[in-house]
């Protein structure tokens, strides 16, 4: 700021020097005797002074009253500062239609074709890293900001709402009606007979049995237990239970029209009806829902599940490996490199933007100027003239230069023509 006050400063001397400079050759030429080249140097230095002076008055009277005598031509003097709201006024109205107008953004998204700068800028590696480090600090501000018995109160209240309009009886039958309408809930059968046997056919399994079997002799026959080899037996006993249930469930597996699956399938397409028309079934299903809606126990692990969900997000972003930072950078180079390939999805883009200009830009403008306006509507009067001097002043102050300048050389060339003219 003080930089630009003394370069004003020094603008003004050099314009007021060449004015002086021209006053004092025309009161020179005054005291000496007239002759051709006296006259016609008097003649620029007079023209060289109207022209800096009439070039002083308008620039100054921009920013500053300068009392004439004259009122009309002092009531258009501090021109800046008297005219303060119109500037604003019009300042603002220039914005909106030169700026904000819908068809200039709508131009400027085509020329420019912000979609596919979304797309180079994305594909950069240190961009997406850098989106996911926006995202990461973003989300840790959040975690920050919030408060945590207000966040468990809205989890309580969000649950509480989607049970209390939840059918989940209607909610159950949906499932099934979709599980048997194409036969997958015989997927879901050879899937359950699948990691069925897969826990059968472990150790660990055959020994829970046998240590079963043991227990069971220890209670019910006590005495006789400590003469048999039981060890023997539970380890016989579990495997041939083992191995019974192993080639039940593999029969299953192995059997498309295995009677099972025949009654699985009945069971489900009963179980469905049921849900249809059994008045019982739709009463369990209400009262499960009032449990859940007035359980102090299920209310209080609802109510937690935001204290678990923020530690985990607070100790996942603490991480230099940050799954959220690293997700968010993935997404961002996956979102660039589609924009890149698929150019349909960037004309669609494209299109979307400028729909968006087309509808926000008129209350966007009306907001943007209207802050214009009200901001220097509020400003002083004063003020805002010394800042705009401060800013351009020394630019105007090369005007006054340049029509002192001027001047002069309108000077001679008007005396030449008359010095023509008499000669004539």
């Amino acid at each position: 700021m003080e930089h630009k006050r003394q370069e004003l400063a020094s603008a003004k001397r050099k314009a007021g020097l060449l004015l002086a400079a021209a006053a004092f050759i025309f009161a020179a030429t005054m005291l000496v005797p007239p002759n051709p080249w006296v006259l016609a140097i008097r003649a620029i230095a007079e023209a060289a002074m109207v022209g800096g002076l009439a070039d002083w008055f308008a620039v100054s009277a921009l920013f500053r009253r300068i009392p004439t005598g004259i009122p009309f031509i002092t009531a258009h003097t501090d021109v800046i500062a008297r005219s303060k709201d119109r500037i604003a006024d019009n300042l603002s109205l220039f914005v909106k239609e030169e700026f904000l107008a819908p068809d200039t953004l709508v131009g400027l998204m085509r020329a420019h074709d912000p979609s596919r700068y979304v797309a180079q800028w994305l594909t950069d590696p240190a961009n997406a890293q850098r989106v996911g480090s926006y995202l990461a600090r973003a989300t840790e501000g959040v975690l920050h900001l919030v408060e945590d018995a207000r966040i468990e109160q809205l989890v309580r209240d969000a649950v509480r709402e989607v049970f209390q309009r939840a059918d989940l009886t209607g909610s159950l039958r949906g499932l099934l009606e979709s599980l048997t309408s194409d036969g997958r809930h015989g997927q879901l059968l050879d899937q359950a007979v699948e990691r069925a046997l897969r826990v059968v056919e472990r150790a660990e399994t055959r020994e829970w049995i046998a240590a079963q079997v043991i227990d069971w002799l220890a209670q019910e026959h006590p005495r006789k237990q400590k003469l048999l080899p039981k060890q023997w037996i539970a380890q016989n006993v579990a495997a041939a239970l083992a191995d019974a249930v192993a080639r039940r469930l593999e029969s299953i597996r192995a059997n498309p029209a295995h009677a099972y699956r025949q009654l699985f399938d009945e069971w489900m397409h009963d179980f469905v009806l049921r849900l249809q028309s059994d008045p019982v079934l739709h009463a369990r299903g209400e009262e499960i829902k009032q449990y859940l809606l007035n359980d102090e126990t299920f209310g209080t692990y609802v109510g937690t599940l935001w204290k678990s969900l923020k530690a985990s997000l607070a100790e996942d972003l603490r991480k230099p490996d940050s799954m959220i930072h690293q997700g968010a950078a993935a997404g961002a180079r996956w979102l660039g490199e589609q924009l890149t390939q698929d150019a349909e999805l960037r004309q669609s883009l494209r299109s979307q933007l400028e729909e968006a200009a087309r509808r926000l830009a008129p209350e966007f403008a009306d907001f943007l100027t209207r802050h214009v306006r009200d901001t220097v509507r509020a400003w002083d009067g004063r003020e805002m003239a010394d800042q705009i001097e401060l800013n351009i002043g020394k630019d105007l102050q090369a005007i006054r230069v340049n029509g002192t300048i001027v001047g002069g050389a309108i000077g001679l060339l008007l005396h030449l023509l008359t010095y023509v003219a008499g000669a004539a």
